[in-house]
């Protein structure tokens, strides 16, 4: 790990050293799933809603970038989830603040870097969630997160059985680390993918 923590000079986040563009090269070089693409631009764009949100609108496209490739190695090396990536992203020359951050969303299972920053904690927040949230909507009839509520996806949250691959566990913790009720974690990242998609529709 190159840095201990985000530095409270924004500097380096208001201009990434590396191009969406590069990213998303770096993403399809180690993801040919379509499935882990379309999460990390799934996270990405709810990383981006957070930013402007919550007064970072100046970050917005680090905090995006965060989001693209926060599992740039789980695909090819999902033994060293959060751990390879180190490697490949100091390889690439990627900011040391970018590796930092999507490294502490492993806290607790594969790295002891924890979340400190409000984006680090965001991110380890909505990872899981996104991914709940993804499964809910291709049960309901539209596909569509467009008509999803907060109650649909609490009551799936709180079936265990279901999407049981999404840690339960680490967004509870993720919004505890927030300091907000898990139903506002979930109104907003809700909010962010309805965001997406009348994006992508457009």
């Amino acid at each position: 790990m190159r840095i201990e923590h985000l530095p409270e000079n924004n500097a380096g986040r208001m201009q990434p050293a590396i191009s969406r563009e590069h990213a998303m090269e770096l993403l399809k070089r180690y993801n040919k799933e379509e499935f882990h693409i379309l999460h990390a631009e799934t996270v990405e764009a709810v990383m981006r809603y957070f930013a402007r949100t919550l007064g970072y609108a100046a970050e917005e496209e680090f905090w995006g970038l965060v989001g693209l490739l926060h599992d740039l190695d789980f695909e090819m090396y999902p033994q060293e989830h959060c751990i390879k990536v180190q490697e490949i992203l100091e390889q690439e020359g990627v900011d040391p603040e970018i590796e930092r951050a999507i490294v502490s969303h492993g806290y607790g299972h594969q790295v002891d870097i924890k979340p400190v920053h409000e984006m680090e904690r965001v991110l380890y927040a909505v990872d899981e969630l996104t991914g709940l949230i993804g499964a809910a909507v291709l049960m309901r009839p539209s596909k569509s997160t467009l008509d999803l509520t907060v109650s649909s996806v609490n009551k799936k949250f709180k079936d265990k059985k279901f999407a049981a691959g999404c840690s339960r566990d680490v967004i509870q913790h993720g919004a505890e680390m927030l300091n907000w009720e898990l139903e506002h974690l979930m109104k907003e990242t809700i909010k962010a993918m309805q965001e997406k998609e009348r994006s992508d529709i457009q």
